[in-house]
């Protein structure tokens, strides 16, 4: 004999999930409101995040515009001249813009090369530490030259490699000749990469730990008892672990590549001209704020803008093809 009661109705599949319903009234979706009562807890901890993204980042977007105009303050956007593509003209016919990406390209290379790695070296080496109190006092000696302001760490080079520094004493007293690497054109990229890699080596490491704690023991263990030693886990089982992370981070930097450090650069520039320390951020500010060109200032931050965007999406076309996700999914996947 069945027993109806018992029976339980077919599941259906490839149904949308239930809305969210209202608090003691079945059948009733929340509104808005209620959403917003409900969440706002979360939502008040992700304003300043959204103003942050809205005020410098979303808004600014607007004021491309200035790159087609004859830019006048007291003008304003809507009464200003139109001028099309003469700013970009302007731009492209200027031997300062081109010694200006030049030195950016160099500056770029050079730190891509020398200073992504490093921060996964760094990880990898605090990830084999077995005391966790020396891991933690060197992730906290590493991490506290991201917090020092650039005009300081300009300064304490400065005392260290400059003209009076320790270093051209330190060649003087065993009989070598001073050298002064501050103020040399050609040692300025590596200069600024030296000062880059000791503020944020450390800081870079944080994001690489979180991939290595989300890597399943298992898989050591699993790699230990097939008889495999510490290089081979390093090689097979760690590094396969955090290559997502390292493709999305590399993606990331190459769409900053046109970027390489105002501030830095804007307070080492006058040391060695320039023809070695101009880059694309103090082109802006020199020949385009300071000068008054508004129009000219804002057509280089629309190509920096259109390079970084190209460079993004290439990069991670790449990564779909390689069998990798990037920093989106494929369509297709």
């Amino acid at each position: 004999m069945t027993d109806t009661a018992t029976r339980r109705p077919p599941v259906e599949t490839g149904k949308a999930s239930t809305p969210a319903r209202a608090p003691g009234i079945p059948g009733r979706r929340l509104t808005l409101w209620q959403r917003v009562k409900r969440d706002k807890v979360m939502l008040l901890l992700t304003l300043p995040g959204l103003l942050y993204f809205l005020v410098f980042h979303y808004v600014p977007v607007f004021g491309f515009m200035v790159a087609f105009q004859d830019y006048e303050p007291y003008l304003g956007f809507m009464h200003s001249p139109w001028t099309g593509l003469d700013n970009f003209a302007a731009i492209f016919e200027d031997p300062k813009f081109w010694s200006a990406l030049g030195n950016t390209l160099l500056i770029a290379g050079i730190q891509l090369v020398f200073f992504f790695p490093l921060p996964i070296a760094l990880a990898l080496l605090l990830n084999s530490v077995l005391s966790s109190k020396i891991r933690r006092f060197v992730q906290s000696v590493v991490y506290l030259p991201h917090f020092i302001g650039w005009v300081i760490i300009v300064s304490l080079f400065q005392q260290i490699l400059g003209g009076a520094g320790v270093v051209p004493d330190l060649l003087d007293s065993v009989g070598l000749p001073r050298y002064d690497m501050t103020s040399d054109p050609e040692a300025f990229p590596w200069l600024l990469t030296l000062q880059l890699l000791w503020k944020d080596a450390g800081w870079g490491t944080i994001i690489i730990l979180a991939a290595l704690l989300s890597i399943d023991r298992g898989l050591y263990e699993a790699a230990a008892i097939d008889g495999a030693k510490a290089w081979r886990r390093m090689w097979h089982v760690t590094l396969p672990g955090i290559v997502p992370v390292i493709i999305l981070l590399l993606i990331l930097n190459l769409g900053m590549v046109l970027s390489v450090g105002f501030e830095q650069i804007l307070l080492q520039r006058d040391a060695v001209g320039p023809d070695a320390g101009e880059v694309l951020d103090t082109y802006v500010y020199y020949h385009g704020v300071r000068d008054g060109q508004w129009g000219t200032a804002s057509a280089v931050g629309l190509i920096k803008a259109l390079v970084g965007t190209a460079l993004v999406l290439g990069a991670n076309k790449f990564a779909h093809r390689l069998g990798h996700e990037g920093i989106y999914r494929r369509a297709d996947s």
